[in-house]
C-alpha cells in the first residue's frame, strides 16, 4: 500500500478538504496545504494553535501543556487518527 493509500481526509470548514498522512501534525498537513494557522512553539506549550474538533479522533505525539476546551485540540502536537472536521480560527 502506498503512503497515498494512507492518508486522512482532513475537511476544513470554511476552506476545504486536505490530505495527512497519519505519522504527520496536523499542523504540518496544514502548512502543506498552504493553509494559514497562528502557532508559536510547535510542542504543545503556548496554545496559540488552538482548533474546533468538530468529528473525528486525533492521538497526541506530545502530551499538551496549554489549557483546550473538550472540543478544541492543538494541531502541533497532534496526529489524525481517523478523517477529521475541523475549524482553524481564520
Amino acid at each position: 500500500m502506498s503512503t497515498a493509500d494512507k492518508t486522512l481526509r482532513i475537511d476544513v470548514v470554511d476552506v476545504g478538504c486536505i490530505s495527512s498522512p497519519p505519522d504527520t501534525t496536523l499542523l504540518t498537513a496544514l502548512e502543506a496545504a498552504n493553509i494559514n494557522i497562528h502557532y508559536h512553539c510547535r510542542e504543545g506549550f503556548c496554545g496559540a494553535c488552538r482548533t474546533k474538533l468538530i468529528e473525528g479522533e486525533v492521538e497526541y505525539t506530545t502530551d499538551p501543556l496549554a489549557f483546550i476546551d473538550d472540543d478544541e485540540i492543538l494541531p502541533c502536537c497532534c496526529v489524525a487518527l481517523s478523517p477529521l472536521k475541523i475549524k482553524v480560527p481564520l
